[in-house]
């Protein structure tokens, strides 16, 4: 039969109505794009080169890692100022297991293939601890998650310093630093496979959903308004992916890498980064979070508690232990972002995370995340992150100073809580 024999007749709408996009994300969207073109200008054509726009790419990943996690933080009427300091304890762990504790406890050396995934184990392990830990003072001895992690950020940054003795510690293992950026890259080729099987699968969970709302007699969009979207997510990814590919590797960086084989760099050959691995791995991710929020139990209740905690704690919801379940999420989040932010800089150092808890928070509000609790996306706080990010990137370039850029951040963060104040009550008057 056809769609329309099966389903619910949809009442006519306008053309955006049909499309079902959510009008805010839309207009982070085009505040995202707005930033890109004015830096453009402002950089005479520098900002979205192929070059920048990879640099812009790595440089987001860490701190939209975390950004997912401090959602559910945030839904759950709750804050963590502890995540960049707890990032800094969990990358200082793992630098120190791959130079010290393994070769001199176990005799591993640095380059044993073992070495790095037992660092990030071990790394990923203290940090979902101390992440619980946290949780459990926040949700079994009421104490508020504010002075709780105010005093992690005090605690973690300085429990990092003493593991290191306050040194800088690297090289780290080769295989760890691939987790980076541009130490890790997929290359032209699996760029493309990945990027056409992204698609692939976009399109199929599309039309799949379609197909379920059929079956369960729900209203489905007109057919021209799924193919629009599935057309605006394949030209989404795979002009990503073509302007990675288009940033070739520099003829010095490739000539010392065909030295370390022992060969000898043809005049004729190129060569092209392609997507990093530090973002398929955030892709990777925001999948994941995105249906622990969606197709979860644990996320229903995520939602529900933020929405109205007593309501789910009679309910049967034992909001404690999920407050702790929420922060060891997220101290193993900080975990993967400590390898991804040490291995960009491929060693640990004292400062790495330093206001990384306001940038995650930060990027977590600018993408639609209430802070009275029960309203947040994934992929709202991942936009969120690229927005802010590009803010500093541009502004860099752009030659501005240091305190200047933090008050630009923080005037669009008030600015952006604002809107969303404003956009919240106009929904709550219709």
């Amino acid at each position: 039969m056809s769609d329309a024999t099966q389903s619910t007749p949809a009442p006519k709408r306008s053309a955006l109505q049909a499309l079902e996009i959510d009008t805010r994300l839309l207009g982070m969207v085009g505040a995202f794009i707005v930033v890109c073109l004015v830096f453009n200008v402002l950089t005479d054509g520098r900002f979205l080169t192929p070059r920048n726009i990879f640099n812009l790419t790595i440089q987001t990943v860490s701190v939209a890692i975390m950004a997912t996690g401090m959602v559910f933080i945030i839904v759950t009427r709750h804050i963590d100022l502890a995540c960049g300091a707890l990032l800094a304890t969990c990358s200082a762990i793992m630098a120190m297991t791959q130079t010290a504790y393994l070769p001199q406890l176990v005799g591993l050396p640095l380059g044993h293939p073992a070495i790095p995934w037992i660092a990030i184990a071990v790394g990923m392990s203290a940090g979902a601890l101390i992440g619980a830990f946290q949780g459990w003072m926040v949700g079994y001895l009421a104490i508020p998650a504010f002075i709780v992690t105010l005093g992690g950020l005090l605690i973690w940054r300085n429990v990092g310093w003493y593991l290191t003795n306050g040194q800088t510690i690297g090289p780290l293992d080769p295989t760890f630093m691939q987790f980076g950026g541009i130490n890790g890259t997929l290359g032209t080729t699996w760029s493309w496979i990945i990027g056409i099987l992204a698609v692939v699968a976009a399109i199929w969970a599309l039309f799949s959903a379609r197909r379920n709302k059929i079956a369960h007699d729900f209203p489905v969009k007109p057919m021209w308004a799924e193919l629009v979207n599935a057309g605006i997510i394949a030209t989404a990814v795979l002009g990503f992916i073509a302007i990675l590919n288009s940033y070739e590797i520099p003829r010095g960086r490739l000539r010392r890498l065909f030295e370390a084989r022992g060969e000898t760099l043809p005049d004729d050959f190129t060569a092209a980064y392609g997507l990093p691995i530090s973002v398929l791995l955030l892709i990777a991710i925001a999948i994941g979070m995105t249906v622990i929020a969606k197709k979860t139990r644990l996320g229903r209740y995520i939602f529900a508690t933020g929405g109205n905690p007593d309501a789910a704690e009679l309910s049967g919801v034992n909001t404690r232990l999920l407050t702790v379940k929420v922060f060891a999420l997220m101290g193993a989040l900080c975990a993967i972002s400590a390898v991804v932010a040490s291995a960009r800089l491929t060693n640990h150092s004292n400062d790495i995370g330093t206001l990384d808890e306001l940038r995650v928070i930060a990027a977590a509000v600018i993408g639609g995340t209430a802070l009275s609790g029960g309203i947040g996306t994934i992929h709202g706080a991942i936009l969120g992150a690229l927005i802010m990010q590009s803010l500093q990137s541009g502004m860099a370039m752009v030659g501005v100073d240091a305190p200047l850029q933090n008050i630009v951040v923080g005037t669009v963060l008030v600015v952006a809580v604002l809107v969303d104040i404003i956009y919240r009550k106009r929904l709550g008057a219709k």
